[in-house]
């Protein structure tokens, strides 16, 4: 599935002589470093606030990175860093600063680049809360905010002003999953010295290889697949070597710092990303190809389908997919879609997706696009395909689909 390389050009550094590894083993091994740490294969949760120098000298010789080594405890400690690690190798970034969010890891990037006067050109199919905070923090603080058709390509090139500051990407759009392509924009966006940022949670550093699609600033709600397991939340921001200083500082003047034992929790999961991901998408694609036959279902929006209009950006870009898909219903009223999502038993109905277990939301598309009006014909509802058995969770679509019937 996908057209991205399984193979990273980076040493491991477990085995430092190895000079190419697969992003498999980078999974394995990267964070971690047993004989630091008295033979224990996971890196400890380092609990603290204060960390002692044993001179003034020490303590005042920051070097030209104060954030290179462990000094404060909001700052990180080693196991932050050894999350920072495992998945700027992973992705191929410079460096990482994990924080407690997704969206904060958001707000930091952005606020890394843009001030009041600024211009800042965003996806139209971003996540909801990025657009929240565009428009209820940039906005009326004086950053001119323009949401862009995420189909346009290297055409934004024409919405670049000379006061345009950075540009955000999200490809697949999380809701309706239509593709960007990233190195067109990332092309238009350098000409001009301007850096791209892109909301990676759903390609993942496994299946999307941020940077050598042009991104300088990948960013990641490391709570959804990195954590894994429902658990725990993260987010994570990857630069590289331009862009990190700008990023670090930020997210140091925002004051944010993550929990060591919710950044345990994501090394955790972070282990078992690749074998997760690849069980989930196969099961996603079975039901998606299983609702596309389906008599209630108009479309499924998924790019990894061949008839979907963002097919060949995919399969050229990324390595595979995640489990996050949507489809849209041939026109049906708000009582059967209520039926519909009411009657699963195995989906489960709330926020987040990329752990193990299935959701299904109502995605409302309408209430977040001002720059395009796609017109779908239909509701469309959202699904995260979990670790469940295939068979069952068809099962449980199906009865949805008696019950909206029913309904009716």
């Amino acid at each position: 599935m996908g057209g991205a390389q399984n193979t990273v050009a980076a040493a491991s550094p477990s085995h430092p002589a190895i000079p190419s590894v697969k992003k498999d083993t980078i999974l394995a091994h990267a964070g971690r470093d047993p004989a630091r740490y008295q033979g224990m294969v996971n890196t400890p949760v380092f609990r603290t606030s204060t960390v002692l120098f044993p001179t003034l000298e020490a303590y005042e010789t920051r070097g030209d990175d104060q954030f290179s080594g462990v000094r404060y405890g909001r700052h990180g400690t080693p196991t932050t860093r050894a999350l920072e690690e495992a998945v700027a190798k992973l992705e191929g970034g410079y460096r990482a600063v994990a924080l407690p969010s997704g969206l904060a890891a958001i707000a930091a990037a952005i606020s890394a680049f843009v001030k009041s006067g600024d211009h800042l050109l965003v996806a139209d199919t971003v996540y909801s809360p990025t657009r929240s905070f565009c428009d209820r923090r940039l906005a009326p603080n004086g950053v001119a905010v323009e949401y862009y058709d995420p189909l346009g390509g290297g055409r934004i090139a024409d919405l670049i002003r000379p006061d345009t500051r950075a540009v955000f990407c999200e490809s697949p759009g999380s809701l309706t999953f239509e593709m960007q392509d990233i190195p067109a924009i990332a092309e238009a966006a350098h000409a001009r010295g301007i850096p791209v940022l892109s909301d990676n949670t759903w390609g993942t550093p496994y299946f999307f290889r941020s940077f050598e699609r042009g991104v300088d600033v990948s960013i990641h709600s490391a709570t959804k697949y990195i954590v894994g397991h429902a658990d725990a939340m993260a987010g994570i921001i990857v630069a590289n070597k331009q862009r990190w200083a700008a990023v670090r500082r930020t997210v140091a003047d925002f004051g944010y710092s993550i929990s060591p034992d919710d950044c345990y929790l994501a090394l955790r999961g972070l282990r078992t990303l690749g074998v997760r991901l690849n069980h989930q998408q196969e099961s996603a694609l079975r039901i998606a190809r299983w609702l596309a036959a389906r008599p209630e279902v108009k479309r499924v929006l998924y790019p990894v389908l061949e008839d979907d209009p963002g097919h060949a950006l995919w399969k050229r870009d990324f390595g595979g997919a995640a489990s996050l898909f949507s489809f849209v219903l041939h026109p049906a009223s708000e009582k059967q879609v209520a039926a519909f999502v009411n009657a699963l038993e195995l989906f489960g109905i709330g926020s987040s997706w990329g752990g193990y277990e299935s959701l299904a939301t109502v995605a409302r598309v309408e209430k977040y696009r001002t720059a395009t009006r796609p017109a779908f014909g239909g509701p469309v509802i959202r699904l995260h395909i979990g670790l469940e058995d295939l068979g069952d969770l068809i099962a449980d679509l199906a009865n949805g689909f008696v019950q909206m019937k029913t309904a009716g």
